[in-house]
């Protein structure tokens, strides 16, 4: 035995011996990395040796009289809105050389645009500019990027044409060797890949494509800082983006996976930092099973709706109050835009389908990241590209741990072996190191050798128990946070929180601070969050506290909640907190009685039944006098007996309850802060508020019997949110609102038998941000003391139908952002002599009755007039800086407004008696979409501006003539039931390139497409191979319905396209298109890409709906130039 031991002891001090030699080759290593490249034993080149120090993003060289005022001011404002930093020249005195300043600053810009215009060559300041670009390309390797502008590349080359007749002139009098120079210089930057402006239909296409091509070489010249800051995350980084493959067109889902704590999430957000520049619309989607956290059904509508409303409400930077009605929305919205969407922690298959049903819902190019540790999800959604997230190596693993316990990716002298203990007990996981490592930071080595004997009894091989011994270090008064966090309040406001337990733990804040010091907690967003595992980890150790669920601190087990509330007898004083989200569950008459410590109860049962399944017997189940939250959704009861002494009550949560009124006596609630009564139908009365003189927020949206608010509202002089949307019923606001001057947030909404506001109200507001009014259809008017508002932002009155006029006062409202208007058909004006400095948005769409114009504000910026009177515009608005988007209806006077050409982006003339369009309108050069449905007079179209992206002329029976070729090649068109239209004109529509579908009417397949077929399938044979893999195919179908009845209002059908070759799919690009309100009797034309390879090829096409069928079916080859 003492032999074994001693080797044992032999073997371990070898071990130390080799581990310390490791590192200290390692970090040897990793000294040297610093000079050589890792890649290559050879000494390093000029260009990766010399240390840079950049000072520029971008440096331009350019003619200024050619192109300064026109072209490259758009580049620079298309530049500086991706945040690129460009080197301008404007306060350099030019002379015959260029000077060391210029010099330093082409030395210190990561890539050079060189501007190629036709008198680019008379200066030989920009010849002696080009020189110097091309010099620092060959020595230091900078990214050099040529734009001919209205030149051609091989007239730069020789020189030739007419840039080589002004190029010669500039080389009168100058020696050889200054004019071999320059033309070497033209010689090479001519043969680089850049961009010829005959390549582009118009400069503001190519200028976003340059800027676009400048951020994306930017950020991937870029090194990453994030890759320091996480160990491993560029090997992750070049490992995921095979399964990425943003190089393809199509839209792609991917699944990132693995156990709770290896990086899923962290791995996800850097992907969405490095990506999301490249997409249209992003939004990365937090602990996506936290947004609702009940029990949830796949079929479940309304679980759905709520999260796709979530989703969307955040890509597209919606109120907190947008709603929508039907699951359709998300594709409506989304399916022509390019996006990144990165869903973090899914665990339930409702919320894929919800967020990301199908790739079809999004637009080209599109990526669905999702986090999940369940792969069966993944799998039941079809999502085949998954990345599987691995344990880190031993050395990245130490590195990890060595970031957390040193700041510094290798350990301090002396700590060696002691990291390679812990790291090698803690099991490579991400989470441990990071937990642990924190625990050990700032520790001496004395501290860290008492405390390892203890790690190592502890350890069972879990990490659980890992997590264990950081939570035993804890103080017992954080360990009880620890506990109130991970049962109760994981992803709970901060400030409601440190509310909730300013009783229980002094400084709670600062309690709060020492946790996420630890990681136990992370506080984001004004909100406290802790890993999934650290939450098991604290529920476990509350479930060791006694074999008996009642004699427990806190009670989250959903079957264990269920045993102790269904017997009278099994709480007891010990339970302090009760959280339940399960499906059903019976509460008896005493079940309470014995929980007198009972401080935190959530229940919360499943939102498909209503509540239905809650039952509470007896009806009398006391709560105790210590209760300081209550988050109770379909109470059962119409009255809160259950709670006579809530005098510590901070907050009231009850949505969708029964309750018709909250005490039947008035109670001391001084302590009240936040009241939710949510669509509570049956509520009728709330005086029993009136001491509620804390009250902060009350939310009563959806009580659509409340009458009235109580005069007692005025008591609370804390309030600074009240929610009344919804509350149908209300008559009137009591005069004692007034008092409530911290006011910030007020909602009206929906307010239908409101007739009046008091002017009291004015009182109120003057920290009111905002106020809104919309479907109020009885208010007649507000008062003038509304002007009080000065740090109003938002004010909404819309579809208020009985709205007469505005008060004159709203000319104070000089922070007002927004000001909506829209459907108050019976306002004729606004008030006169008023100016907003900061309006920015301005909507009367459909105020029939408002003929003026409003001259309130220069500042806006988007302004919607279309339904309303107004004839004239002001040609002033030719002045407003910001004004980008301006929808109007039609009218003749606008001929005679030139100047509303330039600036209107969308023009509606629906339903119009007019049988021509004036040619003025082709120069509306910013129109962006123009309605022309049920137009049944029109005959013909005359040219259209290139601007236009979107046409509907839907119902335009009359049309015939096509005067105009579609100059946008990504328009869409609509020229539905439009009958008459010629051949020439549908030969036009037919040969136009679509981004969505062109609709168009006919009974049988065009000639153009030069594959035809009956049925949804056709065969087509090449003559060859294709030179190019990559194929963009224009398609065409004729759709007829077998039970001839038209489509109704709303109905979508999708037509799925796919192509095989070898009897394998090809993966298409989009891979279907969707039909609103389809029609039979009428062609529906769209595109698609795919790579492929063989000179026979199938085409298939399917629409979902059975009582749809395609008739027929062809294709086109669309041939088409790549740019090189």
């Amino acid at each position: 035995m003492d032999l074994y031991l001693l080797l044992v002891i032999i073997a371990t001090l070898l071990c130390s011996r080799i581990f310390s030699f490791v590192y200290a080759k390692l970090r040897v290593q990793e000294n040297k990395i610093i000079a050589y490249s890792p890649s290559s034993s050879s000494p390093p080149s000029r260009q990766s040796s010399l240390p840079r120090n950049w000072t520029h993003d971008v440096f331009p060289s350019f003619h200024g009289a050619d192109v300064r005022k026109s072209f490259l001011s758009h580049l620079l404002k298309e530049c500086r809105s991706k945040g690129i930093n460009l080197f301008i020249d404007n306060e350099i005195t030019r002379g015959e050389f260029i000077g060391p300043e210029l010099k330093k600053a082409i030395q210190g810009s990561r890539i050079a645009i060189v501007l190629l215009s036709k008198r680019y060559a008379s200066s030989s300041w920009c010849l002696d500019e080009l020189v110097e670009i091309m010099k620092c390309k060959e020595d230091l390797g900078p990214t050099v990027m040529p734009v001919f502008y209205e030149v051609d590349p091989s007239d730069v080359k020789k020189p030739a044409g007419e840039f080589g007749k002004v190029f010669k002139k500039t080389c009168k009098g100058k020696t050889n060797e200054v004019t071999r120079k320059w033309s070497e210089a033209l010689a090479k930057v001519a043969t680089l890949a850049g961009y010829h402006s005959n390549n582009w239909d118009n400069d503001a296409k190519m200028i976003e494509d340059v800027a676009t091509d400048v951020a994306n070489k930017l950020f991937n010249s870029t090194p990453p800082r994030y890759f320091d800051e996480f160990i491993g995350m560029e090997a992750h980084m070049n490992k995921i983006s095979p399964v990425l493959r943003t190089d393809l067109d199509e839209v792609r889902m991917i699944g990132i996976w693995g156990p709770a704590g290896i990086g899923k999430t962290t791995i996800a957000r850097c992907l969405f930092n490095q990506l999301s520049h490249s997409f249209q619309y992003s939004v990365f989607l937090m602990n996506v099973k936290a947004m609702y956290t009940p029990p949830i059904c796949s079929d479940d509508h309304n679980v759905k709706l709520l999260f796709q409303q979530k989703f969307l409400s955040q890509i597209l930077n919606q109120k907190e109050d947008f709603e929508i009605s039907h699951l359709g929305v998300a594709q409506e919205r989304l399916n022509d835009k390019k996006v990144l969407v990165v869903l973090d922690n899914v665990d339930r298959l409702v919320q894929l389908e919800a967020m990301a049903k199908e790739t079809g819902w999004f637009g080209h190019g599109s990526r669905i990241i999702i986090t999940t540790q369940d792969r069966k999800i993944l799998k039941a959604h079809g999502i085949t590209h998954i990345y599987k997230v691995d344990f880190p190596s031993d050395r990245e693993a130490i590195q990890m741990f060595c970031m957390y316990a040193f700041g510094q990716k290798s350990p301090e002298d002396g700590f060696e072996n002691l990291v390679w203990e812990v790291t090698r007990l803690v099991g490579k996981l991400p989470l441990g190191l990071r937990v642990l490592g924190s625990h050990f930071r700032g520790m001496s080595k004395q501290e860290w050798e008492n405390e390892l004997p203890e790690l190592w009894r502890c350890l069972d091989g879990e990490i659980e128990s890992i997590l264990m011994f950081s939570y035993n270090a804890l103080s017992q008064e954080n360990k009880g946070l620890f506990l109130h966090i991970a049962c109760i309040f994981n992803l709970e406001s901060i400030e409601r929180m440190v509310e909730y337990l300013s009783k229980i733990f002094p400084d709670v804040r600062q309690r709060l601070n020492v946790l996420a010091e630890k990681s136990f907690i992370s506080l984001e967003s004004e909100f406290v969050s802790m890993h999934d595992l650290l939450v098991q980890l604290g529920r476990d150790i509350v479930r060791k506290q006694s074999s008996e669920p009642g004699q427990r601190q806190f009670l989250v087990d959903k079957r264990e909640t269920c045993e102790v509330l269904s017997d009278d007898a099994a709480g007891s004083g010990n339970v302090i907190g009760i959280k339940f989200d399960g499906d059903e569950i019976n509460v008896s008459e005493r079940a309470f009685e014995g929980m007198s410590n009972l401080q935190f109860l959530r229940l919360g049962p499943e939102i498909d039944n209503g509540g239905d399944a809650f039952h509470l017997f007896g009806g009398q189940s006391y709560l105790s006098r210590k209760l300081r939250l209550l988050n109770w959704s379909y109470f059962p009861l119409t009255c809160l007996h259950c709670i006579p002494k809530p005098e510590l009550l901070v907050e009231l949560i009850m949505p969708d309850s029964k309750l018709e009124r909250l005490w039947e006596r008035t109670k001391p609630l001084s302590n009240l802060k936040w009241v939710d009564l949510a669509h509570s139908k049956n509520l009728k009365d709330v005086s029993s508020l009136s001491t509620a003189t804390s009250l902060q927020e009350l939310n009563l949206r959806g009580c659509s019997s409340l009458v009235e608010l109580p005069s007692s509202i005025g008591n609370a002089i804390h309030l600074k949110k009240l929610n009344l949307t919804g509350c149908s019923s209300l008559l009137e606001l009591p005069s004692s609102i007034g008092n409530a001057t911290n006011l910030q947030f007020l909602s009206l909404s929906n307010c239908s038998s409101l007739v009046e506001v008091p002017s009291s109200i004015g009182n109120a507001i003057g920290n009111l941000e905002h106020l809104y009014f919309s479907d109020c259809s009885s208010l007649v008017g507000v008062p003038s003391s509304i002007g009080n508002a000065t740090n109003l932002r938002n004010l909404d009155f819309s579809r208020c139908s009985s709205l007469v006029e505005l008060p004159a006062s709203i000319g104070n409202l000089q922070k007002l952002d927004s000001l909506i208007l829209r459907e108050c058909c019976k306002l004729e004006a606004l008030p006169v002599n008023i100016i907003f400095k900061s309006l920015m948005r301005l909507d009367l769409t459909d105020c029939s009755l408002m003929k003026s114009f409003p001259e309130i504000s220069t500042n806006i910026k988007y302004m919607h007039l279309a339904g309303t009177a107004i004839k004239e515009v002001p040609s002033s608005i030719r002045l407003w800086p910001r004004l980008d988007v301006m929808h109007m209806s039609y009218n003749e006077n606008l001929k005679e407004f030139p100047h509303v050409l330039d600036i209107m982006t969308d023009l509606v003339m629906s339903n119009t008696e007019i049988q021509e369009i004036s040619p003025w309108i082709e120069r509306s050069s910013r129109l962006d979409r123009l309605v022309l449905t049920g137009c049944k007079q029109l005959l013909s179209l005359p040219q259209l501006p290139s601007s236009l992206s979107q046409l509907d002329a839907e119902d335009c029976e009359s049309l015939e003539r096509l005067e105009c070729s579609f100059l946008n090649q990504k328009i869409d068109l609509n020229f539905a039931k439009c009958f008459k239209l010629n051949k020439e004109a549908r030969d036009v529509i037919i040969k136009s390139s679509t981004n969505k579908v062109t609709f168009l009417p006919g009974k049988e397949m065009p000639n153009y497409f030069n594959y035809q077929a009956n049925g949804g399938s056709l065969v087509m044979k090449l003559n060859e191979r294709p030179s190019s893999s990559s194929m963009i195919w224009k398609a065409c179908i004729l759709l007829v319905r077998k039970d001839e009845v038209e489509a109704g209002i709303g109905q979508m059908v999708y037509v799925h396209h796919g192509i095989k070759q070898n009897s394998l799919d090809v993966p298409c690009s989009p891979r279907n298109h969707t039909l609103f309100r389809p029609l039979t009797e009428h062609l529906y034309i769209f595109e698609f890409e795919a790579d492929v390879t063989s000179d026979e090829l199938c085409f298939e096409f399917r629409v979902n709906k059975e009582e749809w069928m395609i008739k027929e079916c062809g294709v086109h080859y669309v041939k088409y130039q790549l740019m090189g």
